[in-house]
């Protein structure tokens, strides 16, 4: 998660001219918070019909977790929101088709994949911005201040040098808690696959990282 992250959603964030063509035939009801694995198809299902609302708590509760994946893969704090706002927008309109078969969060990040490569296909990548010592998702443990900052400039370094593939799949896994499973379904890809990319992924960053493995 980002480390003061003051990204909430944009005054200008259409939510109400997005739904303006979708027809609601039932009184907005308010999503079934205590069916925790179900919340988000629930509140999906509701936006369909209308409830502006739902689709507000959706963009409230996944924006910072896809602000992460975008600026880790990234390294930009401008392109992480526009993308997040794109995202959501493209989630907006898959509302009349979404079906809730598969996990949520693998859809969404599905959706997600496909900005992140859009904008990386038509856009040179931007220098990397430096990265507040608490932004690390992956740091498992508090470093001795005076390495920290130096341990998260060689981690990005290394999270930067490996190919787009295998990077996303780290990310995914360690910092969204997607399965194996999940992965492949956002990846579009079989299970084993993503199985190597982590495992090559794994083995990069532990090299790269080598020498700090005594305080970490």
């Amino acid at each position: 998660m980002l480390a003061n992250s003051s990204f909430r959603i944009h005054p200008h964030f259409p939510i109400q001219a997005l739904a303006k063509d979708l027809k609601p035939h039932m009184s907005p009801s308010p999503c079934p918070e205590f069916i925790i694995e179900n919340i988000d198809s629930a509140c999906m299902r509701s936006a369909a019909n209308g409830d502006t609302d739902a689709f507000k708590s959706i963009v409230e509760r996944w924006q910072k977790r896809l602000i992460a994946f975008f600026y880790r893969s990234l390294g930009n704090r401008v392109d992480a929101e526009d993308l997040t706002q794109e995202t959501f927008v493209h989630l907006h309109r898959a509302l009349p088709r979404y079906q809730a078969r598969n996990a949520f969060n693998a859809f969404l990040f599905t959706l997600a994949r496909r900005r992140l490569i859009d904008f990386q296909r038509h856009r040179a990548r931007r220098p990397l911005d430096y990265i507040d010592p608490q932004d690390w998702p992956l740091q498992q443990q508090a470093s001795p201040q005076n390495y920290t900052a130096e341990i998260e400039r060689a981690f990005h370094r290394a999270l930067q040098d490996l190919p787009d593939k295998q990077r996303q799949a780290i990310l995914l896994l360690q910092q969204q808690d997607l399965s194996y499973d999940e992965i492949a379904e956002t990846m579009g890809t079989s299970n084993a696959s993503v199985k190597i990319w982590i495992h090559r992924a794994r083995k990069h960053l532990r090299k790269a990282l080598k020498e700090f493995r005594a305080i970490l």
